[in-house]
Formats: C-alpha cells, structure tokens, sequence
C-alpha cells in the first residue's frame, strides 16, 4: 500500500504545477489513483479494500496522507474527505450499506463528507427518509464526488444521507476563488427535490459530531499539512545545495528551525492518530490533543513558510516555483473552522484532567 501510494505522490507532485494553473485534475492522474487502489484502500479487506481506516493500520494512513500531502494537497484533501466519509460508513452505516458504496467506488466512484452549509441549510422532511431542500457549500470534489456522505437538518436532529448523484445535480464553482487549493473543485450543490429513503440514512441522528471521533479525527487532515510542511523543508534543502549556500551559518540556522518545526508536528499528528485508535484513553483527553494537534501543525506549517520564503527570497513568491504553489495550497488549507475554540479546548481538557503535561 505505502509503496503504491508513494508512486502516485510521485506522480502528483510531477503534474501538480499543471494542475494547479489550470484548476482541474487531470484524467490520467484519477486513472492512477485508482490503480494505485487508494480509492478502495479504507474499506475492509473482504470487501476488497486494505482495511486502511482501522484502527490498527492508523500510523500507515498517517503516512499516507504525508505522502499525498507533500505532493499535491488539493488531491490529499479529496482523499482525506473520501476516507472520512467511508470511515463514517463504516462505524455507523450498516454492513449492506458499506457494502453498496465499496461496489461503487470499485466502479470507478468516490466519496466525500460534505457538511458545510449556507444561511438556509440542507433539510430533510419526513422520519426515516423524504425530500431534501437547500444546498450544501465549500463541497469539495462537486461534479466528480459520485458518493458524498451529506449532513441535513431532519425533524429528529441532525442526520448523515448518504447520495448517489446524478451527476446533473446543479453545481455553482463560481464563488472558489481561493488563493490556493484551485484544483479542489470546492462549490454549492443544490439538492432541491433529492428523495432519500431509509437506505440513504446513515446511523442515528447526532452520530456526525459524536465524539472523540468528530474532533479526534483532526489529525487527518493535519497529516496532510505535515506533508506539505515537509516539502518545504526538502525544497529548501534542495535551494541551498544547488545555490552552495550550504553553509551559510544563517541558512545552515534556518534549514534547522524549519526541520524541528517540521518533525515536530509529525510527532504530535502520530500521537494524535495512535490516541484515536485507542480505547484505553478517555474520549475528551483524545479529543483535547486533537485539538492541540491542530494548534501546533498551523504553527509549525506557518513558521516553516515564513522561515524558507525568508531563506530562499523572492523567487519562492514566483510562479511556477513549487515552494510558491505548496506554501499557497497550504496557507489555504490551514485554515479550519474554530482554530480559537479548538486551542482553548486542548488547554481546558489539560487543565480539568489530574495528569501532568508529561502524561497528557
């Protein structure tokens, strides 16, 4: 798995300046995608995936998402949101239902957790199934996402439908203008007069945000910073060595910051994955150091930019220089909801617990 997944990264990052100008994923790179079997690497072995998504493989998905991450991040986040949605197939959906989406995506499909709304929010009317009304916006993968995992608002709470598009669904892209993570395809979907039934419904209502899973399984998406972060670094290494600015003592100092920047959020993202997989750590201690995970890749992620932009000067602000294209997509990508929550979170979960710092 991880030797397939490196050779598509490799191929990622060769086409990801081509990727990134035109806004679009070409199709020979989904054809390797799927080839690679990443597509069914989360399912259960015995319905022909790699059981990526259990909790015992968590440090090889980790690794994953560091590869795809430092190749192409706009890619590793349509990954990472495929392998939530199968995740939450998985823990809360039934056996058939798991069974249905791994036939699809095997065809050539894909997934995604859309949960984002606008002002009205996505409905559903009826128990157990009935007509959704409203969109869902910041969906990343609209117009090639065959399968997504949707949150609505339903008379009992909050519920998780997952669709089979059309494909002739209406789609609005015009509004992702963002200055990185072009090639997401991130828009509004309009689900207006979609009829879900109860083979639509995925778990109870309220299983979306049921923790330590919801904010625990942070860390994902934080590996894929971590891979960006890490190319960084490797290009910067790479600016010195062709330049022979080596051994600059300035440049020698910064390629160090970067590196312990680097490697320390790696340490904190594997910590956090190893913690979810657990059951012996209580949910809100997992849910607190997903949340400091967070706080310490963005500044770790930060710190590094700044520290090779600073090293390798103006050009790494040029196009189509690949320091200018990952420091871009990861300055856009860092950006989670609630980063203030979610660090005052972590300190609240340390400062109600009886551990010291070393033992939280």
């Amino acid at each position: 798995m991880l030797d397939r997944a490196q050779r598509f990264a490799g191929l990622m990052f060769d086409a990801a300046a081509e990727t990134d100008e035109h806004a679009f994923i070409g199709d020979h790179l989904w054809t390797a995608f799927r080839r690679s079997g990443l597509a069914m690497s989360p399912f259960p072995r015995d319905l022909g995936g790699d059981d990526l998504c259990g909790p015992e493989r968590s440090g090889e998905l980790c690794t994953v998402l560091r590869l795809l991450g430092s190749a192409d991040l706009s890619i590793a986040r349509l990954f990472e949101g495929h392998v939530n949605a199968v995740s939450l197939v998985t823990r809360y959906g039934e056996r058939d239902q798991l069974r249905a989406l791994a036939a699809r995506i095997a065809a050539g499909g894909l997934s995604a957790v859309w949960g984002a709304n606008d002002a009205r929010g996505l409905h559903v009317a009826g128990e157990g199934g009935g007509t959704l009304q409203g969109r869902k916006v910041l969906s990343s993968g609209a117009g090639f996402v065959t399968d997504p995992l949707v949150t609505a608002t339903a008379p009992d709470g909050q519920v998780l439908c997952l669709l089979r598009l059309t494909m002739d669904e209406p789609i609005d892209l015009s509004g992702w203008q963002a200055q990185g993570m072009r090639s997401t395809a991130t828009g509004a979907i309009d689900f207006s007069g979609t009829v879900v039934t109860s083979e639509n419904m995925i778990g109870e209502p309220g299983d979306f945000m049921r923790q330590p899973f919801f904010s625990g399984g942070a860390w994902r998406f934080c590996a894929a910073h971590c891979g960006a972060t890490e190319r960084l670094v490797d290009l910067f290494k790479t600016h010195l060595l062709t330049t022979k600015r080596g051994e600059d003592p300035y440049q020698l100092q910064r390629l160090a910051q970067a590196m312990a920047a680097a490697k320390t959020a790696r340490y904190f993202v594997e910590d956090a994955a190893q913690r979810l997989a657990s059951d012996e750590m209580p949910g809100e201690q997992v849910v607190g150091f997903a949340n400091l995970t967070r706080m310490v890749t963005e500044r770790c992620a930060l710190d590094v930019m700044e520290t090779v932009q600073r090293g390798v000067g103006l050009s790494s602000f040029v196009r189509p220089h690949p320091i200018e294209r990952v420091s871009r997509d990861l300055a856009t990508y860092l950006r989670q909801p609630v980063p203030d929550l979610a660090m005052s979170d972590g300190a609240r979960a340390f400062l109600s617990s009886s551990q010291s710092v070393g033992g939280f």
